[in-house]
């Protein structure tokens, strides 16, 4: 008890500022005492210290210890400015300045909430303005090509703006697709989170002076957006370079040698060395899917000439039955560069520009061209490559899922009776255009995916549905399943 004394008598004595008794804070977190409220807290003529005492310095830690061990104890001289407080505090100014700023705060977060709507309402004002904005340039650079002869100055800045549309991104938004983002944003589904982060990997990529094709196979391999895919597809097929300086000239170049082979070989179609390979041509062009796609004389036109170029030029298969489904898939994602319809095939293709046209042509024949290169011998004489895929699908089969190889041998179910289609025509008659074009995005990140890594698509369908196919108890039922 008597060093609580001593304590006590301790802390009364020393006038310095100390931890643990109450000190009156002057500044803008606390005003100054008012004097009619607080006339006795503050003493006449007195002045709040300026500058704080010192400690007397402590010789020792000991000491210190003894002198501040009750620093933070409510001692007697804080409980008497307590009460002296409370006994002077105004209770109804309190709640005046209470009410006060209850109010204020109130109204202050009405006016934040009106703000916050405010502004939403101009940003969706806004969005909407520049989407239209978008659309209607869109709209404006297809009249003027429409209306290409007017002039040859205008001919040459609209070609410059259209291939340079088509070579590639110097900024975030690649420029093959800028023309056409915001529009096809107004009439897609919005994207998801995960979508959205996709498709700004894609554009960061392909914003570059030099794209690293290594990396767009990766992210290719698990599908490409719809918005990038036509330029990641001439990429990935080998069609343009990886230099986007090099790009607008490729394209050049490319168009006009491929309408010079028009120019040079279309009107020898009805020569007599040509007229089967055109009319088996002209046959095939019909079953083609989508149906209402392919009903359209202009895309007969396109698809006639294209396959026929194709088959003057490499005689050593010529057209085979298959070929005419492979540029499908090219000239449906090359033409999205340039329609707002989120469903291609009730286009009416006739409704563009002659010139867009004619470069959706030149580039799908180009990247069937690369396609086929890889494939070359599943059309040529007898058709060797397409006999040893079909080989080596029984093979890997018979190793998987050895039930199912069982199971079709026991029915003499040859695999060439159901897998020459397969790979004749890359699946394209089993699955649905949206899925065959998702398909490709992953072929195309593969080195070797139309040959090689299109053996186990095939695979998989097989094991994906072999609870159906060991139900089938017959050859025609089974053949009809497959």
């Amino acid at each position: 008890m008597a060093s609580d004394g001593g304590r006590k008598q301790f802390w009364k004595r020393s006038g310095a500022k100390v931890p643990g008794s109450i000190q009156h804070v002057y500044g803008a977190q606390h005003p100054p005492f008012d004097p009619l409220l607080h006339g006795t807290l503050v003493k006449p003529g007195s002045k709040p210290p300026t500058t704080p005492v010192k400690l007397k310095k402590v010789s020792t830690f000991q000491e210190f210890e003894s002198n501040t061990s009750d620093a933070w104890d409510l001692g007697d001289d804080d409980d008497e400015l307590l009460a002296i407080a409370a006994e002077n505090l105004n209770t109804e100014v309190v709640m005046e300045t209470a009410h006060k700023v209850i109010e204020n705060h109130s109204k202050l977060q009405e006016q934040h909430k009106f703000q916050e709507e405010h502004l939403q309402e101009e940003k969706q004002v806004e969005s909407v303005e520049l989407t239209s904005t978008a659309c209607g340039d869109n709209r404006l650079v297809k009249s003027i090509s429409e209306g290409h002869t007017s002039s040859s100055s205008d001919n040459a800045s609209e070609n410059t703006s259209m291939q340079r549309s088509q070579s590639l991104p110097q900024t975030s938004t690649p420029p093959l697709v800028s023309g056409m983002a915001d529009c096809n944003a107004s009439v897609t589904p919005a994207l998801t989170e995960r979508e959205a982060s996709r498709l700004d990997k894609f554009k960061l990529l392909l914003a570059g002076p030099n794209t690293d094709l290594e990396e767009l196979r990766k992210l290719s391999w698990s599908g490409i957006p719809k918005r990038v895919r036509p330029i990641a597809w001439k990429l990935l097929s080998g069609y343009l370079p990886a230099n986007v300086d090099r790009r607008e000239s490729t394209l050049q170049r490319k168009r006009k040698e491929y309408f010079a082979f028009v120019e040079q070989y279309y009107d020898s179609r009805n020569d007599e060395n040509h007229q089967d390979t055109y009319r088996q041509i002209h046959i095939d062009i019909p079953r083609m899917s989508p149906e209402v796609l392919r009903l359209q004389p202009k895309v007969t036109e396109i698809f006639e000439r294209i396959l026929f170029i194709w088959a003057i030029r490499h005689p050593a298969s010529g057209y085979v039955q298959g070929i005419n489904d492979l540029a499908t898939p090219f000239f449906v994602v090359f033409i999205c560069e340039y329609i707002e319809e989120e469903e291609v095939e009730n286009f009416d293709v006739s409704s563009l520009p002659e010139e867009v046209l004619q470069n959706i042509e030149a580039d799908s024949y180009w990247c069937m061209s690369k396609l086929l290169d890889g494939i070359q011998d599943n059309y040529t004489f007898a058709q060797p490559g397409i006999q040893k895929k079909v080989k080596m699908l029984e093979e890997l089969v018979s190793r998987i899922d050895e039930q199912v190889h069982r199971h079709l041998d026991l029915h003499e179910v040859k695999y060439l009776q159901f897998a020459f289609r397969w790979m004749n025509n890359l699946l394209m008659r089993e699955v649905p255009l949206r899925c065959t074009i998702r398909l490709w995005d992953t072929y195309q990140s593969e080195p070797e995916g139309f040959s090689h890594f299109h053996l186990y698509v095939c695979a998989a369908f097989l094991v994906r549905w072999r609870k159906e196919i060991l139900e089938e108890k017959d050859f025609q039922a089974m053949e009809t399943r497959l």
